[in-house]
């Protein structure tokens, strides 16, 4: 489980292909020092490290590089098989249950890819609008939350209009320049995660409205 609030930008040195997965070796800083999030020190094999959003497990660690294995799953539901070396790219490590939680609860189980398609400079921040899974609308409800490449954000407009959603979400200068979204351009795909309690609300709620 993870909050959304990034703690560093890694830099995506190495994909390696093996099989149907990739191994992605990412070099970082903060993530192996003691960091404000937690009381264990650095990051070991077996962690759970949210990689732009997708909970990704460390399997190989020598400071300042780790690596982590996607499988064919995951690259077919998350941008990540279209990632190149040298990208900046969102971690954070799981939340402890001491963590405070300054964004909202994310699994870092991305429901799907979404595609941005406007910037719009507000003098002091920024508004970026995505195309959404349409099918992921039902989820997403205005001031909700939402994850974008595993960054919690604020949902400012939601429009849905001829089988296609368009999610309006607000970024501050602290995210824009400590996040990728400073690197984004119209038509980039981003992995986004719809909020978890929504979801599972619709799951028990569902039963009692198909019977009537």
């Amino acid at each position: 489980m993870f909050t959304g609030i990034i703690e560093e930008l890694g830099t995506l040195v190495e994909l390696i292909t093996s099989g149907t997965s990739l191994c992605l070796k990412i070099e970082a800083e903060r993530i192996f020092s003691e960091g404000a999030k937690t009381s264990q020190i650095g990051v070991k094999i077996g962690d759970s490290i949210a990689v732009n959003g997708v909970c990704l497990t460390a399997t190989q660690v020598q400071p300042p590089y780790f690596e982590v294995t996607a499988i064919a799953e995951t690259l077919g539901k998350t941008t990540l098989g279209s990632l190149t070396a040298g990208q900046r790219i969102n971690l954070e490590r799981a939340a402890k249950l001491e963590t405070r939680l300054g964004g909202h609860l994310v699994q870092g189980h991305v429901d799907g890819i979404a595609t941005l398609r406007d910037i719009r400079d507000a003098n002091g921040s920024w508004e970026f609008s995505f195309e959404i899974p349409s099918d992921g609308s039902k989820y997403v409800v205005p001031k909700g939350s939402i994850a974008i490449d595993g960054i919690s954000l604020t949902v400012a407009e939601i429009l849905v209009a001829h089988g296609n959603a368009r999610v309006t979400v607000a970024i501050i200068p602290h995210t824009y320049y400590h996040t990728n979204v400073q690197f984004l351009k119209i038509g980039d795909t981003v992995n986004v995660e719809f909020d978890i309690i929504a979801k599972m609300v619709e799951r028990l709620v569902k039963p009692y409205f198909s019977n009537g």
